[in-house]
């Protein structure tokens, strides 16, 4: 609605016209901007949200000042209480029993036999040692060892680079195709060279090998003799221990 008045006399009023646009619902000027009926209350910034911003950022300069940051260009600071998370997380672990010194130097003089040898020892380490495999392996390869997809079965004892406590050791060393001079390398070759039918023949016969139901006198038998029995072995019922799984198991369904 319109309230005709002059010029400066009634407070809002347009300089131009000398009239105001008032909301005839709540009372409120508007700015006159209309949007298919809609038109926009001219009301003040709530106060509560100014309010909100500045507690906000009086929070975050003093987080900053106390707390571990990171500042571009410039090393991390730890703030002015000196925290140090890897510091405060070591020292939890050896009262949680996720690590303890003793096990540590066991390990370190003596062989895995010794250690196997040792009845006392599985009952100090094995609650420690499930605790790291679901925190750093469960990810990949399931919380009791059932494998993820495009990953290996622990449980099924299918071991692409050797099931010996020794060889175990190793792979969780070094890891798998890392950056590491000693890491492991596995590699599929790409098969490109065949025919879009004969890849296709090849994957059916691959795919059968777990239900025994693979043609053993089909052309996709012969293209698996020629191109994956190298590494995955005799009718792909085991790999050679460099990385090839076996699939011919139930590990590989």
């Amino acid at each position: 609605m319109r309230s005709p008045a002059k010029p400066r006399e009634l407070p809002g009023a347009d300089p131009h016209t000398g009239n105001r646009l008032i909301d005839p619902v709540t009372g409120h000027d508007t700015t006159g901007h209309d949007r298919g009926g809609i038109t926009d209350l001219n009301t003040p910034f709530p106060r509560i949200i100014l309010w909100v911003l500045a507690v906000s950022f009086f929070c975050s300069v003093v987080a900053r000042a106390l707390l571990p940051a990171r500042q571009p260009g410039l090393d991390d600071t730890r703030g002015m209480l000196g925290l140090d998370s890897g510091r405060n997380g070591g020292l939890r672990v050896p009262r949680h029993g996720l690590r303890s010194r003793s096990l540590d130097e066991a390990s370190c003089r003596a062989g895995f036999h010794r250690l196997a040898s040792d009845a006392a020892l599985p009952g100090r380490a094995m609650p420690a040692a499930d605790r790291l495999f679901r925190d750093t392996c469960a990810a990949c390869h399931g919380s009791e060892g059932q494998g993820g997809s495009g990953f290996p079965v622990p449980n099924a004892g299918c071991w692409l680079w050797g099931g010996d406590p020794e060889s175990i050791a190793e792979t969780l060393t070094w890891g798998l195709n890392s950056m590491h001079p000693d890491s492991r390398i596995a590699e599929m070759p790409v098969f490109d060279r065949m025919e879009r039918g004969e890849r296709q023949g090849l994957a059916g016969f691959v795919a059968a090998l777990p239900w025994g139901q693979a043609d053993h006198r089909s052309l996709a038998a012969t293209l698996f003799e020629e191109s994956c029995e190298s590494c995955h072995g005799p009718r792909g019922e085991r790999g050679l221990m460099n990385g090839a799984p076996s699939l011919a198991d139930g590990a590989s369904r």
